[in-house]
């Protein structure tokens, strides 16, 4: 979770599963399962923006990457999913910080 004074922000949940690229899946192998569960923390915690994050793997290119991003239906609430080559630690906190907040400055860090 990231807060920004006091408010929760960004919820990021990591899933140790394998998605694919989207040519032939257009939901990744995204589960609607994991699809509920973050709109159950986008209503908990009054969240404008969720994201996926997944294990990087070949098949999804060479470089870790936001792969969809999606506004939810009748809210503000922008539901992502992403991936992160877990396997080459090098940098690994500066790699999600770029992928996920960008330029965007962390204030407080929760997990």
């Amino acid at each position: 979770m990231i807060r920004r004074g006091g408010t929760v922000s960004h919820v990021i949940d990591t899933k140790w599963k394998q998605i694919s690229s989207g040519i032939d899946d257009p939901k990744q192998g995204v589960s609607q399962a994991d699809v509920y569960q973050m709109m159950a923390y986008a209503q908990l915690y009054l969240a404008p923006r969720l994201t996926l994050l997944y294990p990087h793997h070949p098949g999804l290119g060479t470089e870790d990457v936001v792969h969809a991003r999606h506004r939810i239906t009748g809210h503000a609430t922008i539901l992502e999913t992403a991936s992160i080559d877990v396997a080459n630690s090098e940098k690994i906190l500066d790699r999600i910080r770029r992928l996920i907040i960008g330029d965007e400055v962390i204030v407080e860090a929760t997990g």
